[in-house]
């Protein structure tokens, strides 16, 4: 194509890169862990609180809003970033030995939630151009359009809601 000579993947990686990561593998990753720990749909999914727990409430996010909703790539991938984001943070600062994931639709909206033991609330930081950690809740204020801490007898629930088009 003219004026894309020698723009190619760098040589060496791109088979390397293609062999690791695929739509087709994510899918087949995703619903293996729709299999294994359920739909966050249906009921609340109990995750252990390790920081590979990210990486499987990430799968389950993708599989459910993109499979099973039918919502855009790019509602998927806000939802999955923000789903990671509140997980990450249940994993680091909450002590909590298990967390769980749910997820709603209702007409116009989509929710994600976290729930975790502590009663400890996030706090919003401000974010420096140049930080490498604690962006957090800035991504889930900046991308949600909704997102707020429900306190529990025992625990709390993190959430946040986007805006979807209604069918």
């Amino acid at each position: 194509m003219a004026g894309l000579e020698g723009t190619g993947q760098p040589r060496g990686h791109a088979h390397a890169a293609a062999a690791r990561w695929s739509p087709a593998v994510e899918d087949e990753l995703a619903l293996k862990a729709l299999e294994l720990y359920g739909d966050p749909a249906e009921a609340e999914v109990p995750l252990p609180s390790r920081p590979e727990s990210a990486a499987t409430a990430r799968r389950l996010t993708q599989v459910v809003v993109l499979r099973h909703w039918g919502l855009t790539p790019r509602t998927t991938e806000d939802a999955v970033l923000l789903v990671s984001e509140l997980v990450g943070n249940a994993v680091r600062h909450t002590g909590a030995r298990v967390f769980g994931l749910r997820l709603h639709r209702r007409r116009g909206w989509i929710r994600a939630e976290v729930r975790d033991p502590s009663r400890g609330l996030p706090c919003l930081m401000p974010v420096q151009e140049m930080d490498v950690s604690g962006r957090g809740l800035f991504l889930v204020d900046k991308l949600a359009d909704r997102w707020g801490v429900d306190l529990l007898p025992r625990g709390k629930t993190t959430w946040f809601e986007m805006r979807i088009p209604d069918r």
